[in-house]
C-alpha cells in the first residue's frame, strides 16, 4: 500500500502526518486522533479505507499528544486549536490532491473536532464519529476534565502538571460552549458509533447527539468501552466500510 509523508502548516506550526492509498483518488478521508494520542491511533482505519480505493490522511494535532511529530506545545492545545489544525489540513489536501469529495473520521476528541469543522464548512461529504467526546464542555463546567481538577469559576493558567501539563485555555475554550448547537450545522450523512460501557464519554452524549443530525446512522456496540479493541473494533470497521460504500 502506498504511503507518503504529509506536511502543512497552521499559524507557523508544522502539521505532520501521512497520506495512505491512491493520491489520485476522487474521495479523501481525513482522520483525527483523540486526546493525548497521535496519528497512530487512526492507522488501522486509514489502511482499511485506503484498501477500498480512498485516499486516507492521518496527522498529529499540534501539541495534541505526549508523543507528537507536529509543532506546538501540549499546554497550548485546545479543541479550537485542533479545529484550526484540521481546517489547515483540509486546505492542504485540496491543494495537493484535489479530491472531488472529502469526508472526516474522528475518534474521541478528534470526533468532536471533526464535527465542529463539518458544521462550519458545509462541504464535507460524510462525517464518521467514533465515541466523540461531546462531554468536553460539560467537563469544563464541572471542573473535572480527565485527571484534572479545578475551579470552573476561576480557571487557573495550568490545569495540572501530572501526568502531563495542560493549559487553562483547554477549559476556557469550551466552558461556555453548547456542543449540540455547534455540531448541528452539518446536514450530510453521519455515522455515529459508541460503546455502551464507555467510562470516559458516557453514552448518553451519543444518544442525544444522534438526534441533532437529520441523516444519522447510529450504532451502539454492546460492552465496548472508550477506544474500540478486538471484536468491538471489528464491528466498528465493518460499520465504517458499509457506510463508506
Amino acid at each position: 500500500m502506498k504511503k507518503e509523508r504529509f506536511l502543512c502548516s497552521r499559524d507557523g506550526l508544522a502539521v505532520r502526518g501521512h497520506a495512505w492509498g491512491d493520491p489520485d483518488s476522487r474521495h479523501a478521508v481525513i482522520l483525527c486522533h483523540g486526546f493525548l494520542a497521535n496519528e497512530l491511533m487512526c492507522r488501522t482505519y486509514a489502511r482499511l479505507l485506503a484498501g477500498e480505493g480512498l485516499l486516507a490522511v492521518t496527522f498529529d494535532f499540534c501539541g495534541g499528544g505526549v508523543i507528537c511529530r507536529s509543532g506546538g506545545r501540549l499546554r497550548d492545545m485546545t479543541v479550537l486549536t485542533e479545529k484550526a489544525d484540521l481546517l489547515a489540513v483540509i486546505g492542504a489536501v485540496k491543494e495537493k490532491y484535489a479530491p472531488e469529495k472529502i469526508s472526516l473520521l474522528g475518534l474521541s476528541q478528534g470526533g468532536f473536532v471533526s464535527g465542529l469543522v463539518a458544521a462550519e464548512l458545509g462541504e464535507i461529504e460524510k462525517l464518521i464519529m467514533f465515541y466523540p467526546a461531546v462531554c468536553i464542555p460539560d467537563d469544563a463546567r464541572s471542573g473535572k476534565m480527565m485527571f484534572y481538577r479545578f475551579d470552573p469559576g476561576d480557571i487557573p493558567p495550568m490545569l495540572g502538571k501530572f501526568p502531563v501539563k495542560l493549559g487553562g485555555d483547554y477549559a476556557r475554550a469550551v466552558v461556555g460552549m453548547d456542543p449540540y448547537k455547534e455540531l448541528s450545522g452539518f446536514d450530510g450523512p453521519v455515522l455515529l458509533v459508541h460503546g455502551t460501557r464507555d467510562a470516559i464519554v458516557n453514552i448518553r452524549y451519543a444518544r442525544r447527539l444522534k438526534d441533532v443530525y437529520a441523516d444519522c446512522l447510529y450504532r451502539e456496540i454492546g460492552g465496548a468501552g472508550h477506544v474500540f479493541r478486538g471484536r468491538y473494533d471489528r464491528i466498528a470497521r465493518a460499520l465504517l466500510l458499509d457506510f463508506m460504500q
